[in-house]
C-alpha cells in the first residue's frame, strides 16, 4: 500500500497535552485532503499515516501535506508487515524506484532503519545489515553511510512497517487550531501577511482586518487584500477578512491633529477597530507586521505610544526580522506577488513629511483631545464587511 507517512517534531515534545495536539493534526490532515477521494487518515505510533489510493497523483497529496501547519517531514513509501522478508522486498523496490528516478545515475546508497516496537525481533543495527546487505547484492550499488545518492528508511511501529526513500519537507509549527484565535490587521503590502502567517503557523486561527483607503482612495487594495487572505486560507487558519473603509477616519485626523503625529493616530485608531472586532470573534489578541525601527512608526516609543490605547495583547511575529527575510518568506508562502502588484493602500493617505518617530502616548491623546473618537471608530466599524473562508475546524482552548 502507497502510504505518506507525516512526521512532526515540536507534537512530540508536549507532555500531557500531545494527544490533544495529534488529534488536532490528524483532523486537520482530513479537512486538507477532503477533496481527494478514498483517502484513509489514522494516527500510528507517534505519526499520521495517510493511505493513497493506486490511481491518485501522490505530488499533490504530498504537496498538501507538507504545507499543513505542524508537519515536520511527510515520507512517501509503502507499509508492509513487519517480517523480515517483506521488510527487505519493499526496501528493495523502494531501491529500484530510486534508482530510476535519478535516470541510473545513483551510485551509493545507505540504510536507516529505526524500531520504535520492542517486540519486534530485529534491532535496528541488525536491520540495518541484514537488508543493506539484500540491497547491495541485488542492486549494485554501494554502501556509503555519509553522503549517499540514495537513503532508503525503514521504521517498525506496533502494526506495521514503513518503507520509504522520498521525503518532502513540511512547514513545522503547530497544527491550526492549539492556539486559539487572533485579529491580524492585514494591509495588501508585504509585512502583514507574513505576520498573520507566522502565527498561523503557532496554532492560532485568524481573523484579517484590512483598512482599505475608501473613500479617499478607489478600494484597489481590498480586492489585493482578499486575494492574499485566500492564499492564507489554504492553510485552514483564515476565518474571515473583515474589510474597513478609513478613509474618512483619516481624512478627520489630518485636518484635525498635528502633521507629525497622524500617522500614530492612524494607528491607535486601528487598534481600537480591530478590538471591537476582536471583541466580536472572542479573538485573544492582536498581530501586526510591524519589523522595529523598519519605518518611522516602528521605533519603540512609537510602539509603545500606539499600544497605550490596547486592552488586548498586541503580537509582533516579525519585530526582530529584517526586509530580505521578510520578502523571502512572502515569496516562499505566496503573497508575495500579489502584495507589490498594490500600490492604493490606506497607508500612504495622508501621510505628513515628517512623522515623529519619538511619541509619548500624552502626546497623542492631547492630539486626540479634539476628536470625536468613539464616533470615528463607530463609523469607520459601520461600513465594515466580511468574507468568511473554510477552515479546518473549531479553535482549541489553546493549552500547549
Amino acid at each position: 500500500m502507497r502510504t505518506a507517512l507525516v512526521h512532526y517534531h515540536e507534537i512530540g515534545l508536549k507532555g500531557r497535552n500531545r494527544g490533544q495536539f495529534e488529534r488536532r493534526l490528524e483532523s486537520n490532515l482530513r479537512w486538507a485532503l477532503r477533496g481527494v477521494p478514498g483517502v484513509e487518515v489514522a494516527r500510528v505510533a507517534s505519526r499520521v499515516a495517510v493511505h493513497i489510493p493506486r490511481d491518485t497523483d501522490p505530488s499533490s497529496v504530498l504537496d498538501t501535506i507538507a504545507g499543513t501547519p505542524g508537519v515536520a517531514y511527510v515520507a512517501y513509501g509503502r507499509e508492509v508487515e513487519r517480517t523480515p522478508e517483506a521488510i527487505a522486498e519493499a526496501a528493495l523496490a523502494e531501491a529500484h524506484g530510486a534508482v530510476a528516478r535519478l535516470g541510473g545515475s545513483a551510485g551509493t546508497f545507505a540504510i536507516d532503519a529505526r524500531r520504535s516496537a520492542t517486540d519486534h525481533d530485529e534491532t535496528s543495527m541488525e536491520m540495518n545489515r541484514r537488508v543493506g546487505e539484500i540491497v547491495r547484492m541485488q542492486t549494485g550499488l554501494t554502501v556509503d553511510l555519509d553522503s549517499p545518492d540514495i537513503t532508503v528508511w525503514i521504521a517498525v511501529v506496533q502494526s506495521a512497517a514503513y518503507v520509504w526513500t522520498q521525503r518532502c519537507e513540511g512547514i513545522g509549527g503547530l497544527p491550526v487550531g492549539t492556539s486559539g484565535g487572533v485579529v491580524a490587521l492585514l494591509s495588501s503590502g508585504i509585512d502583514s501577511p507574513v505576520a498573520a502567517w507566522r502565527i498561523m503557523r503557532r496554532g492560532a486561527f485568524v481573523v484579517g482586518v484590512h483598512f482599505s483607503g475608501r473613500p479617499q482612495t478607489t478600494g484597489r487594495s481590498e480586492h489585493y487584500a482578499a486575494e492574499i487572505a485566500r492564499v492564507l486560507a489554504r492553510g485552514g487558519g483564515m476565518e474571515r477578512l473583515y474589510t474597513v473603509p478609513f478613509g474618512e477616519v483619516q481624512r478627520r485626523i489630518a485636518l484635525d491633529a498635528p502633521d507629525d503625529l497622524r500617522v500614530l493616530l492612524y494607528r491607535r485608531f486601528m487598534v481600537r477597530v480591530a478590538e471591537r472586532i476582536a471583541e466580536a470573534e472572542r479573538a485573544k489578541a492582536l498581530v501586526t507586521g510591524e519589523s522595529l525601527g523598519q519605518v518611522a512608526s516602528q521605533t519603540l516609543d512609537n510602539i509603545g505610544a500606539i499600544d497605550a490605547v490596547a486592552t488586548l495583547p498586541v503580537l509582533r511575529p516579525l519585530i526582530g526580522s529584517d526586509k530580505q527575510e521578510i520578502v523571502a518568506e512572502a515569496r516562499a508562502i505566496g503573497t508575495y506577488d500579489l502584495s507589490i502588484a498594490c500600490d492604493d493602500d490606506c497607508c500612504t493617505l495622508f501621510m505628513p513629511r515628517r512623522p515623529e518617530t519619538h511619541a509619548r502616548a500624552k502626546e497623542l491623546e492631547e492630539a486626540e483631545a479634539g476628536l470625536d473618537v468613539d464616533g470615528l471608530v463607530a463609523e469607520a466599524l459601520y461600513g465594515a464587511t466580511s468574507e468568511s473562508f473554510p477552515t479546518a475546524g473549531r479553535r482549541g482552548r489553546g493549552r500547549g
